[in-house]
């Protein structure tokens, strides 16, 4: 897995939105009776989970893009 590109309020919100979609998701699921709306909310709150979790998004580094605060390295005085 890549390096981390999920800074933290990013991963705090996804972590926020993971813990409300994934028991949504399952309780539209309703056992076996389920619906297509469940199922992709279940999914999505896992991904938010997992990516807040782990801090790293696939999509984000597919596109290259960042979240987390960059490191400036310090000028050298002589």
């Amino acid at each position: 897995m890549g390096r981390r590109n999920v800074g933290g309020l990013d991963r705090a919100v996804r972590l926020a939105i993971g813990i409300v979609l994934l028991p949504v998701g399952l309780l539209m699921l309703d056992g076996l009776r389920g619906g297509l709306v469940g199922v992709v909310l279940a999914i999505a709150g896992f991904a938010g989970l997992a990516s807040g979790v782990s801090g790293f998004c696939l999509l984000y580094w597919s596109v290259g893009f960042s979240t987390t605060r960059q490191t400036q390295p310090s000028p050298s005085f002589r």
